[in-house]
């Protein structure tokens, strides 16, 4: 009786502190919610979920609601040191004969991140992994001082494969190999293959390595940047990874159309600054090389584009702003005949969306193409739940199906074309660190339009009537699946 009722007392005081826990742990992530002053519609849906359930409440939010913003990446010092290599290729954006709102948009990037402009730039566009991966393996070859490489995934497959033996291959050669690779990005990929980089004299490390204690800081954040830079005077930016299925299509589709560029000019200093902040974030030493560019080694592509303007943009979780999202927000406000974009995943926040409507009833020609199916059923439904509010402003959409569109382009215009490693969702906006390359040049817009009317041919268009008719099972999945489009 005596055991019985001992046993009892103990039950009941671990039961009474656990919920004592829970009830004070709940009460100060309200606390901390309601003084950030966040979105009040995403701090009233925590603070219902916290209330609700409690306990399921405070794991989400340890994983999925923290905020990190104003967490500063580099020293001011270390900045202003890179900043300065980084001037010396700046131009005037004003002698460049550009539009007011070209010129706007200009002067909003540097005010958010001080990203400057670059006049005079070789740009290639990419549209198939191939292609991209052959320059790419031709310019790493030729690579004599150093390479800095940057990476979402970078799989241990045949294009893998390949691109580690180069770079290893220059290692041995005495070139500097620095490769960055986002640590839940490549999770999948057995550690053994970072090792063996490493023991091959390439300097390869993880980006917010998840790993107790720190799982719960580091596991929503993700560096989502595909950068290339070699000798300081190519460099490649864009929605590819290191994979087979950039080529192939991989199991799940029978093509993959992305889009990357490959960029020789001044506005490489732009990328190799990014990679610095980021190199020197994770511990690593300051990188100022000052190299002397010398373009005449790397070929040109057949298709490059001279004489392009250009303009670096990051955005992460320790942005003060969501720079990317304001930017984009712009300049579809700014927009006077076109908005054509390319998404693997369309999740707008309410403010983009809204401009995206307006532009449409102000007859602005608006339009936007995602993939039929994405590589994530979850997201496909979450993206169509956006598909009606688009149709009932104008907006046309439209469906590619010749494989897994994985594009991330925005076209404003005839003088303005975005394209980077940014998908047009909530994610990418607020929790992925990503970067994205603004381009100022009506040839390069021309290039850029018929690639988007050629990917057309491969596309159905959404239509009101025949959308009505979807299957009800499907609409309840959209619907469910928005609720969860933040943390998608």
């Amino acid at each position: 009786m005596l055991e019985t009722l001992t046993s009892l007392f103990q039950s009941n005081w671990m039961y009474t502190t656990f919920a004592l826990v829970a009830v004070a742990s709940t009460v100060f992530i309200i606390i901390v919610i309601l003084s950030e002053n966040r979105n009040p519609v995403k701090s009233l849906a925590w603070v219902t979920v916290l209330l609700l359930l409690p306990v399921v409440g405070i794991v989400l939010y340890i994983f999925f609601g923290r905020n990190i913003k104003n967490t500063r990446m580099i020293s001011r010092r270390n900045r202003r040191r890179l900043r300065r290599h980084e001037g010396r290729t700046y131009s005037d954006p004003r002698a460049a004969g550009l539009s007011p709102e070209s010129l706007q948009i200009i002067t909003l990037a540097r005010s958010l991140t001080g990203a400057q402009y670059y006049a005079d730039n070789e740009v290639e566009i990419f549209t198939d992994g191939a292609s991209k991966f052959a320059a790419l393996e031709a310019d790493l070859r030729a690579a004599r001082h150093s390479i800095n490489i940057q990476y979402y995934i970078f799989e241990n497959d045949h294009i893998g494969a390949r691109i580690a033996a180069i770079l290893a291959e220059r290692a041995a050669a005495g070139v500097k190999v620095r490769l960055i690779y986002d640590h839940v990005g490549s999770f999948h990929v057995r550690s053994r293959f970072f090792k063996d980089l490493r023991a091959m004299g390439i300097e390869a490390h993880p980006f917010f390595k998840v790993s107790f204690p720190g799982l719960g800081t580091h596991v929503n954040w993700r560096n989502h940047r595909k950068i290339c830079i070699i000798d300081q005077t190519v460099g490649y930016l864009g929605g590819m990874n290191v994979a087979d299925r950039y080529i192939d299509g991989g199991k799940k589709f029978a093509s993959w159309r992305d889009t990357h560029v490959r960029l020789v000019g001044p506005a490489v200093a732009a990328l190799q600054y990014s990679f610095a902040v980021d190199w020197n974030f994770m511990g690593g030493e300051l990188i100022d090389d000052t190299l002397t560019p010398e373009a005449w080694r790397f070929p040109i592509g057949a298709h490059t584009v001279k004489g392009v303007g250009a303009q670096l943009l990051s955005s992460g979780p320790t942005s003060t702003w969501a720079n990317i999202a304001l930017t984009f927000h712009k300049l579809i406000a700014n927009a006077r005949r076109r908005v054509y974009i390319q998404t693997p995943y369309f999740l707008p926040t309410d403010g983009l969306l809204k401009v995206l409507q307006a532009a449409a009833l102000s007859h602005v020609d608006v339009r936007i193409m995602v993939p039929v199916h994405s590589d994530s059923a979850m997201l496909t439904y979450a993206s169509n739940s956006y598909i009606t509010q688009c149709l009932r402003a104008g907006i046309k959409i439209y469906r590619y199906r010749a494989g897994m569109l994985h594009a991330k382009t925005l076209l404003i215009d005839d003088e303005i074309v975005s394209i980077g490693s940014t998908n047009f969702d909530f994610r990418s906006f607020d929790y992925n660190f990503e970067a994205n390359l603004f381009f100022y040049s009506t040839d390069l817009c021309r290039q850029a339009a018929e690639i988007f009317h050629r990917d057309l041919h491969d596309s159905d268009r959404v239509f009101a009537p025949e959308w009505r008719q979807r299957p009800i099972k499907d609409r309840i999945a959209e619907s469910v699946l928005r609720l969860l489009s933040p943390i998608l």
